[in-house]
């Protein structure tokens, strides 16, 4: 028989108190990092076009804004792979310092930049090189964030308590949608003068509260063993060159994650353009945002506390069907043309999308041995976010522009598709649910029927 569990087993903290501050710091540093990351997109949509782009035309320079948009996800991936590198190696606390303050700084930068009209052509130059840190920022921060409540939370729990850092991302997209939507009750000419800058400028007070809080939190003791056991760091040689030797679980966490992240930027960051184009003002679509933000407080730790019990792969393939069966009855909602009916829409989005989304946090962190959980972690998780998320509001942009007779039919095949690359990709993946993450091989959940639902460990954890 297996011997009980120690109350010291690094697979768990023993202090509740411990793990609430860890998932407090977890949840702050999220909100910090999501609303600068999700404000830029909503300002993409609303000014970037005009201040930054004025010679071209109104199409072109909202394709234009989100390419700057697109840039910011195409930097996360490297951000994942350099912290990444440095998570596994030096620990997770100093990389999620390191990414708030980066985060906090592109943002209050973004705030005080001049515009195209005042500086010319290194306005826009600026707007991507600040928007590039911003990605770098957050592709290091999802994993480092996620794994310091993972590796401290009871096996049992993982979900529940993910949930709450993962809380972080409605809780980051509502105050973004707020700050936004007081701003813009400023006239026209105020909100472009200068109304466009308090948002970002905000920041700054956000960051100073974060990062109070991040600094008194200990180390994952996940990585405190491993760090031990190596003696020197907590992973030898490159974590990225062991994750790419074995690449099945990397591209099927980038797999799983693309869904979510296209449904949000059509939900969120593309609908504020798609909605006003087909005759929504900007006010009703700020209300449907804020709408799906409420609504993701509630769907996200429902999801991911459901995923503790039936398992993280049924959760993320019933969001899976769920955007395959609904996205075409979402935009007829949309298409409709009552503000009623667009929040309805856009709420039963969210909701998909929270089933696809929730489970994530666990299900990556258990995909990957402890010392390179972080790399292989983030990597899978940002690569999803720059194909699903960085690059269809362009996509979707460019599906548009042209016709005078505007059809959401491009947009609902765009939909499910990414929902049925994301179904497949979580039907090849094994359930996780339970694992032991002091393992340093986890098992290859390429195959669901390979592996056993639950094992015992020497530890006399279920796995």
């Amino acid at each position: 028989m297996s011997p009980a569990p120690s109350p010291h087993t690094p697979e768990r903290s023993s202090d509740p108190a411990l793990l609430r501050r860890v998932a407090l710091s977890s949840l702050l540093g999220t909100v910090i990092e999501y609303y600068d990351f999700l404000l830029y997109g909503t300002m993409a949509a609303l000014v970037f076009g005009e201040l930054f782009f004025p010679e071209s035309d109104p199409t072109v320079g909202t394709i234009a804004a989100f390419g700057t948009l697109a840039a910011g996800y195409v930097a996360r991936p490297l951000g994942g792979a350099v912290f990444g590198h440095f998570g596994d190696r030096l620990g997770r606390k100093s990389m999620l310092v390191l990414t708030m303050a980066l985060m906090g700084v592109a943002s209050f930068l973004i705030g005080v930049l001049p515009t195209y009209g005042t500086i010319g052509v290194a306005a826009p130059v600026l707007l991507v090189l600040f928007r590039v840190v911003q990605g770098v920022a957050i592709g290091g921060e999802w994993a480092g964030a996620t794994l310091m409540v993972v590796e401290h939370a009871d096996p049992k729990r993982r979900g529940l308590w993910s949930g709450v850092m993962q809380m972080g991302s409605p809780i980051g997209f509502l105050l973004s949608t707020v700050a936004v939507t007081l701003a813009s009750l400023l006239p026209r000419d105020s909100f472009l003068s200068w109304g466009w800058r308090v948002p970002f400028l905000f920041s700054a007070v956000l960051l100073g509260i974060g990062l109070y809080v991040r600094v008194s939190i200990s180390e994952s003791p996940l990585f405190r063993q491993a760090a031990q056991e190596s003696g020197a760091g907590g992973a030898p040689g490159v974590p990225l060159a062991q994750v790419l030797r074995r690449p099945r679980n990397l591209v099927l966490a980038c797999a799983v994650g693309i869904g979510p992240f296209a449904l949000t930027a059509l939900i969120s960051t593309f609908m504020l353009t798609y909605a006003t184009a087909i005759g929504y003002a900007t006010s009703e679509v700020m209300t449907g945002l804020l709408f799906t933000s409420v609504t993701g407080l509630v769907s996200i730790p429902l999801f991911s506390a459901l995923s503790d019990r039936v398992g993280r792969r049924a959760v993320v393939l019933g969001g899976a069907a769920g955007i395959v069966l609904l996205a075409f009855p979402v935009y007829a909602l949309v298409d409709a043309r009552s503000t009623t009916l667009l929040i309805l829409g856009m709420v039963i989005g969210q909701v998909v999308q929270s089933a696809m989304y929730a489970p994530l946090g666990p299900l990556l962190s258990e995909m990957f041995g402890t010392r390179v959980r972080y790399t292989g972690a983030s990597l899978g998780y940002q690569l999803a976010a720059l194909i699903g998320g960085g690059f269809t509001p362009m996509f979707a942009g460019s599906l548009l522009s042209g016709s005078e007779d505007i059809r959401s039919t491009p947009l609902v095949v765009l939909a499910v598709v990414c929902g049925l690359v994301t179904a497949l990709a979580v039907w090849r993946t094994a359930e996780t649910r339970g694992r032991d993450l002091s393992a340093e091989d986890p098992e290859d959940p390429a195959t669901p029927d390979e592996q056993p639902r639950t094992r015992t460990t020497s530890r006399g954890a279920e796995a």
